[in-house]
């Protein structure tokens, strides 16, 4: 440890920090514009400076560590100012000379209220300048649909240019020219391709890079701001939700070191405006063979009529991939007392069953595990749309330090780092199975090696057997030792742990989602449940929220809550239970969906016994304690890999393929969203090898 006085205290910190981090260690405060926690080192805008005592000029303190620093001419410990006349005079001059060439335009900049450089300048600044040169103009640049240029407005501090080479692993934003005609684009001006590219509007310390569909929408203060968990991975990323009146107005990131840090996929940022369009604002029954608009008493009638009729061997019930635990809990009791054994949550079909234990299908050495881990084997996984958050972290841990990657599946896909690519599918799973030579030995040698089966491997039918080929190649490196659990599931739907933990498996004699659809079925229940195609013939019952392919099979639509309209828990693929809250109210009828549930049970004679979320929650901790623990990833038992092992089975030749097909259309929100399908488009237009900038 390092020893230095800062404005007067003495502090003691890692030799390897900068200055600045040391200062800010002392409780002091200082302004920065290029420096961020989580980029590489610019030391571009000079508003960080500070006076070191025995220095010439005041130094850039994000560029220098504390190692660097001169000890006393006795020995004594270096000298830091950060409040001293030099120090404030310094920053002064480096502002004037930001503001310079920044426009005036505050009051129509997006970044009003919320910028860096206004609240820097009110500060650290002067009240007048020197200067009256006319100011400088730049071109604004066409970088894609999510983010608008204001390029007037740039201050070079290269954070965009940082984050997309350095954590995205897209290098698409470069600077052209020098000094004063240094200019920030993308090559011929083309669509940025990164599925974090949003991030670069958080980190632009002014209005130069803004969002293109919230721009002049609203202004921070006018908005609520709700803190929440997004569903659009299973990754559980912490999200604020900024609404006004009932609508949602835009979705941030939080931080949270051990799940997304401070980053979300474009995804989770701009999927807002499908929340409020082609929604199911009332409830439907299907007379005539059309739709019609009923009261919740006629389609709780009609569905109590059909129940009543039907066996309960001929009904089947299934939950999408974006319930809440809550709801499901529910649907689970209300099946279990009408007798029903064919429920099921796993709607693409994977074999994944909690009778092997609940390490069988989380991420078990969590997400921050990542940062530990020394070689890493993807079993039919494309973490770079499947949980792009999650790629970025393993991107991570291979640029910090070697880090080998094999992958078996059935494309070479671009995931931002090197990988060894051992082959397409089950044959070559079962070579590393008690192999000795390549990525097998790699796997051996690793002090912390990391088995991450996806959805790609488990949603087939042989699922069950790749899984258990898994496991044993988990037991031949040693994947589970002291202190260290490297086998892994990674999940791509939101619901699917937390419905895995309420056991939505099917019962004795129950069915599962493939023979439900495979026919015998008098009435089905889809909660939320829209990836699949629902056979003709069996009374379709829908709750859900948007008219997507389970509406349009419907005979009755239940409307009800998106995750941003109702205060629900979510369980992340490494087993984390975190709690959405409600930001706005659902539109017109539509429902949370626990009380469309329980409002339900009571018309089929099994009423469900909580009138309150607070009642249903205190039932649901009860039956399962580990749910009520938020935020905590409680370690599996290690007993479940030799259970998964003895599973056996035949495998199946076919290669590994991701069950996500379009990254940007993998859920009923996404599919409403006019954002979603102009990005849809320009990834088409990538595929086909055609120009995606303005002129192309």
């Amino acid at each position: 440890m390092a020893k230095l006085i800062v404005d007067g205290t003495e502090v003691e910190v890692a030799p390897e920090l900068t200055v600045l981090q040391a200062c800010e260690l002392a409780g002091a405060e200082i302004p920065r514009f290029c420096f961020h926690e989580r980029l590489s080192v610019a030391g571009n805008c000079r508003m960080c400076l500070v006076e070191v005592q025995g220095a010439p000029k005041p130094v850039a303190s994000c560029a220098m560590a504390v190692r660097d620093l001169r000890p006393g001419p006795n020995g004594e410990p270096p000298v830091v100012l950060t409040r001293s006349p030099g120090t404030k005079k310094a920053r002064e001059g480096v502002m004037e000379f930001l503001l310079i060439n920044h426009p005036l335009d505050c009051p129509i900049c997006d970044q009003g209220g919320e910028c860096d450089l206004q609240d820097q300048a009110m500060a650290y600044g002067v009240d007048s300048s020197r200067f009256h040169e006319n100011k400088r103009a730049v071109e604004d640049k066409y970088v894609g649909p999510l983010v608008k240029t204001i390029m007037t407005r740039c201050i070079h501090c290269t954070r965009c240019i940082r984050f997309c080479a350095e954590v995205a692993g897209v290098p698409e934003l470069g600077a052209i020219g020098r000094g004063e005609d240094m200019e920030i684009t993308t090559y011929l001006e083309n669509a940025m391709s990164s599925e974090l590219q949003g991030n670069v509007i958080d980190l632009c310390p002014v209005g130069a890079l803004t969002s293109r569909p919230y721009a002049y929408q609203a202004r921070p203060w006018e908005l609520n701001k709700t803190e929440s968990i997004d569903v659009m991975d299973a990754l559980g990323s912490n999200i604020r939700v900024d609404s006004r009146s009932t609508e949602v107005m835009r979705i941030l990131p939080r931080v949270h070191e051990d799940v997304n840090e401070e980053w979300i996929s474009d995804k989770t940022r701009f999927v807002w405006d499908g929340i409020r369009t082609q929604r199911l604002d009332r409830p439907y029954v299907r007379r005539d063979g059309k739709l019609r608009p009923a009261s919740w008493q006629e389609a709780f009638a009609a569905i109590a009529e059909k129940v009543a009729a039907t066996a309960p061997e001929r009904i089947g019930a299934m939950a999408g991939d974006l319930a809440g635990a809550e709801e499901m809990f529910a649907l689970k009791d209300l099946m279990s007392r009408l007798g029903v054994a064919s429920i099921d949550c796993r709607q693409d079909g994977a074999l994944l069953d909690p009778v092997h234990g609940r390490g069988g299908y989380i991420f078990n050495s969590a997400i921050a595990g990542i940062d530990q881990a020394d070689a890493i084997l993807l079993v039919g996984a494309n973490p770079r749309i499947e949980a792009p958050v999650l790629n970025a972290r393993i991107r991570k841990r291979w640029l910090a330090s070697p880090l080998r990657v094999g992958m078996v599946f059935g494309e070479r896909p671009d995931l931002t780092y090197d990988y060894d690519y051992l082959g397409a599918g089950p044959d070559t799973l079962g070579e590393v199975v008690g192999g000795s030579q390549g990525f097998a030995e790699i796997l051996q040698k690793a002090e912390r090696p990391m088995i991450i089966v996806g959805q790609g491997a488990l949603g087939r039918a042989d699922g069950a057997a790749i899984l258990s080929m898994a496991a044993k190649i988990a037991q031949g490196c040693g994947a589970i030792a002291e202190g260290w659990n490297g086998f892994n599931v990674l999940h791509t739907a939101a619901s699917r742990v937390a419905g895995l933990d309420l056991g939505l498996v099917p019962g004795e004699g129950g069915r599962n989602v493939s023979d439900m659809l495979s026919g015998g079925l008098d009435v089905m229940f889809l909660l939320g449940a829209d990836e699949i195609d629902v056979p003709a013939g069996p009374f379709v019952i829908y709750q859900g929220t948007h008219g997507d392919r389970g509406a349009h099979r419907a005979d009755v639509i239940l409307p009800g809550a998106t995750y941003t309209e109702k205060t629900a828990t979510y369980v992340n693929t490494e087993g984390r239970a975190q709690i959405a809250q409600r930001a706005v109210f659902p539109p017109g009828d539509a429902r949370e969906d626990w009380a469309i549930l329980r409002a339900l049970s009571a018309v089929l004679g099994q009423q469900l016994p909580y009138d309150s979320l607070t009642q249903l929650r205190a039932a649901m901790y009860k039956a399962h304690p580990h749910l009520a623990e938020l935020d905590t990833v409680a370690p599996a038992e290690t007993d479940f890999l030799g259970r998964l092992a003895a599973v056996g089975g035949e495998c199946d030749k076919a290669p590994f393929a991701s069950p996500i097909r379009d990254f940007y259309f993998s859920n009923p929100i996404a599919r409403a969203s006019a954002v979603m399908a102009e990005l849809s488009e320009l990834a088409a237009r990538r595929r086909r090898g055609e120009a995606t900038g303005t002129h192309g």
